[in-house]
């Protein structure tokens, strides 16, 4: 009897069942057999899918290598490198006399992403054509700027005065798509260098433009406020492109029926697969970003089409056509954005594509990229590169050939003292829209592209 009552236990394990498995797991601590149970072949079987089920990461990090897009994986390795740089270069900048004194510079290493044991002093003592080191008469070492940074600093002033007009545009823009017509100022303090705003912005640039926005005050939160409407910036970028000039008007803005530009890498074998989705979601009409979005329900089509419209149209503000992703879901409830938006940017994979490298994300208009390098550039942009110009990059230092085996870049591997330019890089396989093991941030939800790949694979 109690052979036959564990014959029963195994064939119930070989099928799976759920009533099987709930008396398994209450009798067969007991049995004299579980042993041998356990050791059987069907069991393992089942126990090791049950594991992987169970473990499949939901990380955006833990995405397969194969699905990066190399070229862009080179710009988010290039923006990261210079990053770091502005950010001491704006610090020696609130300085009187723009210099500091080194161990001063400690008390920044959260906002360089820089890991003990690896010190401040020593990513500046790397860059020697921009940044210039001195002992004062008690032995204290301070930083400045070198005569060549100087003369950058001094372009960089500039160029920002030059591009006043398109920021002045962009920021009001912005408050357009809002819902309230108004957006915290603390927020939009993230998009300074995306947009080419001042770093006096704060105390003296938008009190400028009085006829364009003001701040008010509202429960101890300052918020920039929107002035006036302009119907000729009520105009998506993609509107621009697709409209002649002479047909331009100024109309209300209402629904759109404009597919969105899709570019993908040149190795890219895989996207028959999905079928005509693609093709579904770009010939499916959308709210404007400028119109009023109160009435969408939130997670239907028309709600999320709308959002990745006005995700295309913040890129498109952008000097570099690129963000960190943290600066668009900051913005989720001003611009009636989906909880879960790392999800779909991840979905609309020819749209926008996200780079995972390092402790945070960015997001790339993939449109306006030619390989690694933007396909126009400001000349903002262009002073950027003139600052990676006089930069080490490690590269080669250690024989990395490709991305997949370049660790998160930390202080110490940063720069070379010898070696100006970035390093090659072998090309990747091909990619695929959907993977079912893209996660996102802590929002990320990944059941849905499990069921889309599922789906692609049975057509």
């Amino acid at each position: 009897m109690m052979v036959v009552k564990h014959c029963l236990y195994i064939a119930n394990l070989r099928d799976g069942t759920a009533k099987g498995l709930i008396y398994t797991a209450h009798d067969l601590l007991h049995s004299s057999l579980t042993i041998e149970i356990i050791r059987s072949s069907s069991f393992w079987h089942f126990n090791a899918l049950q594991v992987r089920s169970m473990s499949g990461s939901k990380r955006v990090q833990d995405r397969s290598k194969k699905k990066r897009v190399h070229d862009l994986e080179i710009a988010t390795e290039r923006w990261k490198v210079a990053s770091k740089i502005l950010f001491i270069m704006d610090l020696l900048k609130k300085e009187p006399e723009q210099v500091i004194p080194l161990r001063n510079l400690e008390q920044y290493r959260q906002q360089l992403n820089l890991s003990k044991p690896h010190k401040v002093s020593d990513f500046v003592k790397k860059s020697p054509k921009l940044f210039d080191l001195y002992r004062d008469k008690r032995g204290a070492l301070w930083c400045g700027f070198t005569k060549q940074a100087e003369g950058l600093v001094d372009e960089e002033t500039r160029l920002i005065k030059e591009n006043t007009d398109m920021a002045v545009e962009h920021v009001t823009r912005l408050l357009m798509i809002s819902v309230e017509k108004r957006l915290p100022l603390d927020k939009i303090a993230h998009f300074r260098r995306d947009f080419g705003l001042p770093c006096d912005f704060r105390k003296r640039w938008i009190h400028m433009f009085p006829e364009n926005f003001k701040v008010v005050k509202v429960d101890d939160i300052e918020y920039l406020e929107l002035c006036s409407w302009n119907p000729l910036w009520a105009l998506t970028e993609l509107e621009k492109k697709t409209m002649p000039e002479i047909t331009r008007t100024a109309p209300s803005p209402g629904t759109l029926c404009l597919p969105f530009p899709m570019k993908f890498p040149p190795n890219f074998k895989k996207i028959f697969r999905i079928g005509g989705k693609v093709e579904h979601f770009q010939k499916r009409s959308y709210l404007s970003p400028y119109a009023n979005a109160r009435g969408l329900s939130p997670g239907s089509q028309e709600f999320d089409k709308r959002a990745v419209a006005i995700m295309h149209e913040i890129l498109s503000f952008t000097i570099e056509k690129r963000l960190v992703t943290d600066h668009l879901t900051h913005f989720r409830q001003e611009f009636m954005m989906p909880q879960k938006l790392m999800r779909l940017l991840l979905r609309h994979y020819g749209i926008f594509y996200v780079s995972e490298r390092g402790k945070r994300f960015s997001v790339f208009l993939t449109e306006a990229y030619d390989r690694s390098e933007l396909s126009s550039k400001c000349p903002l942009v262009l002073w950027k590169e003139k600052i990676l110009s006089l930069t080490g990059y490690r590269g080669r230092k250690r024989g990395i050939k490709t991305f997949d085996e370049l660790p998160d870049l930390e202080e110490g591997d940063l720069f070379t003292d010898d070696q100006n330019t970035f390093s090659e890089f072998e090309d990747e396989d091909c990619m695929d829209i959907f993977d079912p093991s893209v996660g996102g941030d802590c929002e990320m939800d990944v059941r849905g592209l499990h069921d889309e790949l599922k789906d692609s694979e049975s057509t």
